[in-house]
């Protein structure tokens, strides 16, 4: 800012430089997704990269996005770069993507496979894969300045790795997630089993994407002024009231529960009619594979069919019994595998029920061949019994029970903080980087009681190269068939204890998929004792792991 000792300095001019760099914040402000997490302890976390979603084009010479495409086999090439994206038939916005479209491109490899991803980075800041659900080697889980180096504009990096366990995965960035996943870069990645249960199967991504940016905030606070971008939204599209921090130094601090500017919900990058029909044939055996890389939970409906939850987070349940007409909800991170039969021709729709604006836009028609047009009419307002795994399916001994003798025990209560000026999400009252780690030995049992202490939010913690089983919810064991999982979602006082082994030596992060909760604290590590990472920091790179 301009500042004059003179004493002639004329008022006209001080008033023109007020009134210009007004106009200037105040523009830039209003075009921008603010992303500063001001409750975290690392540095330069407020600079932030420009907004994707937006229906205004700030380059116009752009690519326009293209269908995803399918990449069989075992060696690939990942490419990320900028596009225009078209979602529906109003809303364009400008994406970053892998390989040019929204998902990336879906990559199917076979179980057992050794699997090498080349990945280019021709974005204009610095990017990394993570292998959701994939127990990767350490050094392959793309995780800025924990495993490797972000990948910066212009270099590459090469990935690889066994894929040894068949299931539905994903892959996305993992540096400033909150922000570059918000913007497209994301894809599905299937591992198939050498013996398929199915005829046919579809990968659907789930995600939200806001239509008009200038409309609230980007966290969805009434009066942020910190710029904070913390999600506030329920997790479960319940509750969109505010509530009074109660206590402490934030008492009387009204925040607003409200993810209202997520307005377009999209189903593989596409929303309402321009979502891509689902073919089936008659007598064919389906399977669907939902993958949720929002920050909601949506609550999918199949209409017209029984069905069954054959896998959750890629893992197979054990004698999935046939269901109808109950919501199957699905947290951010989450993967949900459902079976039917196609035995009821005509056009049925599958869809997500829920009150947000964007829920009727997440919705596409189960289309047989040769059928013209059907009777069946949404209804994403109806109440209907939601999907729980507790009881689920047949009982059977997992390699985990809930008694047994550990190695290694932690509870770690999660919860919503008021710390400084800010808001934070916590694990055991403190943030990332200065969480208590899980520290464990190769070999180690290891039992997790995780608890959500948060008055409203929810949060589903993913856990990085590693399974667990999950034992007990609200203090009663599972079951029906043995869960085993890498993201578990706690909605407000749920508790659930989950246990895994020690098997993949490394540093593994533990943390909220919300990724605007792991940004503002809810990140937690599973270390292995001895174990030296195999890279070197470069101060050069701007590695923003959360």
């Amino acid at each position: 800012m301009f500042i004059s000792n003179k004493g002639g300095f004329n008022l006209k001019i001080k008033w023109f430089f007020i009134l210009f760099f007004a106009v200037f914040l105040l523009a830039a402000c209003s075009s921008e997704k603010n992303h500063d997490m001001s409750g975290m302890n690392h540095e330069k976390m407020n600079e932030e990269e420009p907004s994707s979603k937006d229906t205004s084009s700030k380059q116009t010479n752009l690519i326009k996005t293209t269908k995803t495409k399918t990449l069989k086999g075992n060696e690939f090439t990942i490419v990320a770069k900028e596009a225009t994206h078209k979602i529906n038939g109003k809303t364009k916005v400008t994406a970053w993507t892998f390989n040019g479209s929204v998902p990336g491109s879906e990559i199917r490899v076979k179980e057992g496979e050794k699997v090498t991803i080349h990945f280019k980075n021709e974005l204009p800041a610095p990017v990394s894969i993570h292998w959701h659900g994939i127990p990767v080697p350490n050094e392959m889980d793309g995780i800025p300045g924990v495993t490797q180096n972000a990948v910066k504009p212009g270099e590459t990096f090469t990935y690889e790795f066994i894929a040894s366990v068949p299931g539905t995965y994903m892959y996305h960035s993992h540096q400033d997630g909150v922000n570059q996943i918000d913007k497209g870069l994301y894809g599905a990645f299937i591992v198939e089993p050498k013996e398929k249960t199915y005829d046919k199967d579809y990968a659907l991504v789930l995600d939200e994407w806001m239509s008009n940016p200038v409309a609230t905030d980007s966290n969805g606070m009434m009066d942020n002024k910190d710029g904070m971008d913390h999600n506030m939204g329920d997790m479960h599209h319940e509750d969109k009231e505010t509530e009074e921090m109660p206590g402490g130094h934030g008492s009387g601090m009204t925040m607003a529960h409200d993810m209202s500017m997520y307005d377009t919900f999209t189903i593989n990058g596409k929303s309402g009619d321009a979502v891509a029909p689902i073919q089936v044939k008659k007598g064919e055996r389906v399977r669907l594979r939902f993958i949720n890389i929002g920050y909601l939970s949506h609550k999918i409906h199949l209409h017209g069919h029984t069905f069954q939850v054959v896998a959750v987070d890629g893992q197979e349940l054990s004698a999935p019994k046939e269901i109808k007409d109950q919501l199957v909800s699905i947290a951010p991170g989450e993967r949900y595998d459902i079976e039917f039969v196609a035995n009821n021709p005509g056009q049925w729709y599958l869809e997500c029920h829920g009150d947000l604006e964007g829920t009727p836009g997440m919705k596409a028609l189960i289309q047989y061949d040769g059928v013209e047009k059907g009777n069946d009419k949404p209804n994403d307002q109806q109440n209907l019994p939601n999907f729980d795994f507790v009881n689920y399916g047949k009982n059977k001994l997992g390699e985990f029970t809930l008694h047994q003798k550990y190695d290694v025990e932690y509870t770690m209560d999660l919860n919503t903080q008021m710390m400084g000026n800010g808001m934070v999400f916590t694990i055991n009252g403190k943030t990332f980087p200065d969480t208590d780690n899980i520290n464990v030995k190769t070999g180690d049992l290891v039992k997790v009681r995780l608890v959500n202490n948060s008055h409203k939010d929810g949060h589903p913690m993913h856990l990085h190269g590693h399974f667990f089983q999950v034992l007990s919810k609200n203090g009663k064991p599972i079951s029906g068939s043995p869960i085993v999982k890498d993201t578990i979602n706690l909605k407000p006082g749920e508790e659930y204890v989950v246990a895994f082994k020690a098997d993949n030596p490394g540093n593994w992060l533990f943390h909220c998929h919300d990724l605007h909760h792991a940004t503002a604290g809810m990140v937690n590590m599973v270390k292995y004792d001895g174990y030296k990472t195999k890279f070197k920091v470069d101060p050069n790179t701007e590695n923003k792991p959360e």
